[in-house]
Formats: structure tokens, C-alpha cells, sequence
């Protein structure tokens, strides 16, 4: 028998697997959402539905001219889009999906995944740089302003969740939640760390390092081929990421009646997945001084007050 507990080549493998192909397939879902919620039909010519446009999408992104400028730091340039393909990968590790799946169980997997959400932005940072393109560079450093600015709120929104599971073990909060969800006790916190959630993975509609109307497209104006792939990519894998993560700390993980542990995981997650694509096509894009203005006026202020009560009633219910 295979063995599929924590940390087994099997489970391993099927983890790395299915984040790679959801997030292929997600470029296929959203247009179809979309095009639901905008009365389209959306891809239907490709394939069954048209299932294989992701398909075609690839084959021609594959034969695509892998072109590097001229101008550019060529080995900066080339290792840019590997650290966000890399780092969002990476933070799959510590996702407990069931009770016996995950790849590894660490005591700090909450701290883990903050880490892991800020080295990304090096990944833009670097990816404009190298580009030796002025809107690439003006991208990068949009980027790296609004994933630091936007990380201090995210850290700050689940030390609430923290208090209450007494854990940064992703595994023990969701254990937390046999009682009640965190969503109830911790929505402000949890409405916090959804909008940090949507910067930190630069969805529109604030997609404001890549706002092509001002930018071209940003920090990866100048990449093409499999280089433009991996960001490409990347993005759905943050997005996939987030929904696991949002899942975990607020709607109790894999717990639910009825149905298998890893298939409430999954529903759940594909819920919060279809919210993240029904922002992009519901809300407009702010200026970007209206993004860092909401952030460290609006956000930070609400994340500061949730911690303050979050610790007054944990305190007051221990004293009792």
C-alpha cells in the first residue's frame, strides 16, 4: 500500500501535482466565470466547453521566441521569474489539506508562510531591475511598496488567530476550530487579511504593478516565453495560495459534516478562489496612492484594533 500520510513521497508529489494543474486550469475557470458574470460566453471552441484552451495557451507559449533584451542583466533577468514560481510552490508545504495530508507539519507554518509571501516581492524587484526598462523599474518598485506595506497588515490580522489556537501550527488552529470557526470571532481580522491577500497576490484590482493602462505591464514588460509563463503561473499559485490559507486560519480547514476532510478542504477553497476572480470583475482599479493611503489609514488602524480586543477578551475569559 501506498503510504499518502504527512510528508510521504506519494503525498508530496500529489500536493505539488494538483497546485500546478489548479492553477493551470484556473486560467480556463476564470474566463468562464467571468464571462457568466458579464453575460459572455467565454472560451467554448477549444475543446469540450473549451477545456483545452488552457492546452492551446501552453503549446503556444511554449514555441514562443524565449527572447532576453540586449540591455538586460541577463542572469538577474532570468532567475526573477523563478523565485515567485519557487517561494509560492514552496508555500504549499505547510497547508494542512486533511488530517493525514500535508507535506510537512512545523510548529511556525503561519510564520513560514509570512516568510515566504515577502520574499516573493524580491522576485519583482528583481524582474524590474534587470529589465533596464523605465515602466518595468517604476512596476518593480510598486510592487515592492505595496507587498511590504500590505505584509504588515496580513502578519498583524492573524495574530487574533493566534491567540485563540495558541499556535502558529497551521494543523492546531485548524484543530482550534472544532468548537466554532474563526470567522465569527476574528472578522475583522479575516476582512484585513483578505484585502492583504488580494495585494500581496497583485489581483486586480490592485494590480497596480502591472496596471497595464499606465505601466505596459509592469515589472514584466520585457519577458516573454516560458519566463513570462512562470509569473504568469505564479500569480494563480498565489491566489490558490491564499484561498488554502484563508480556509485554514478562518473557516475551520478540512472540518465539516458529512463529506471527506480533503473534499470540504477543497469546496472551501474553491469558494474562496471564485470570490478572488469575482473581485476582478466587480470592482475597479484605485489610484495607487489610494491603495497605500487605504492600507496604512484604513487597514493597519482595524488590524491594530482586532489585536487590542482579541487579547482583552482572551484575557479577560482566562481570568474568569
Amino acid at each position: 500500500m501506498i503510504d499518502t500520510g504527512i510528508g510521504s513521497p506519494a503525498a508530496i508529489f500529489g500536493i505539488l501535482l494538483s497546485a500546478i494543474t489548479v492553477s493551470a486550469l484556473l486560467i480556463w475557470v476564470e474566463r468562464k466565470l467571468l464571462a457568466v458574470w458579464q453575460d459572455r460566453i467565454g472560451p467554448n471552441r477549444v475543446g469540450p466547453f473549451g477545456l483545452l484552451q488552457v492546452a492551446a495557451d501552453m503549446i503556444k507559449m511554449f514555441f514562443k521566441e524565449d527572447w532576453i533584451p540586449p540591455f538586460a542583466d541577463k542572469p538577474v533577468f532570468v532567475l526573477a521569474p523563478v523565485i515567485v514560481f519557487a517561494t509560492m510552490l514552496s508555500g504549499f508545504a505547510v497547508i494542512p489539506f486533511a488530517p493525514d495530508v500535508g507535506v510537512v507539519d512545523l510548529n511556525f507554518g503561519l510564520l513560514y508562510f509570512l516568510a515566504l509571501s515577502s520574499l516573493s516581492v524580491y522576485s519583482m524587484i528583481l524582474a524590474g531591475y534587470a529589465s533596464n526598462n523605465k515602466y518595468a523599474i517604476l512596476g518593480g518598485l510598486r510592487a515592492a511598496a505595496q507587498t511590504i506595506s500590505y505584509e504588515v497588515f496580513m502578519g498583524i490580522s492573524v495574530m487574533g488567530v493566534v491567540m485563540l489556537s495558541g499556535s502558529f501550527n497551521l494543523r492546531q488552529i485548524v484543530e482550534a476550530q472544532r468548537d466554532g470557526w474563526f470567522i465569527a470571532p476574528q472578522f475583522l481580522g479575516f476582512c484585513v487579511f483578505l484585502v492583504a491577500a488580494i495585494a500581496e497576490s497583485r489581483r486586480a484590482p490592485l494590480d497596480l504593478p502591472e496596471a497595464e493602462q499606465e505601466l505596459v505591464a509592469g515589472f514584466h514588460t520585457e519577458y516573454s516565453g516560458m519566463k513570462f509563463g512562470m509569473f504568469f503561473v505564479g500569480e494563480y499559485l498565489g491566489v490558490t495560495l491564499s484561498s488554502a490559507l484563508i480556509v485554514t486560519l478562518f473557516f475551520g480547514g478540512w472540518l465539516g459534516p458529512w463529506l471527506p476532510p480533503l473534499l470540504w478542504f477543497c469546496l472551501k477553497t474553491g469558494i474562496c478562489i471564485a470570490f478572488f476572480i469575482l473581485v476582478r470583475g466587480s470592482l475597479p482599479r484605485p489610484r495607487y496612492d489610494q491603495l497605500m493611503a487605504f492600507g496604512w489609514k484604513i487597514l493597519l488602524p482595524a488590524a491594530l484594533f482586532n489585536l487590542l480586543a482579541t487579547g482583552a477578551i482572551a484575557l479577560t475569559v482566562a481570568r474568569i
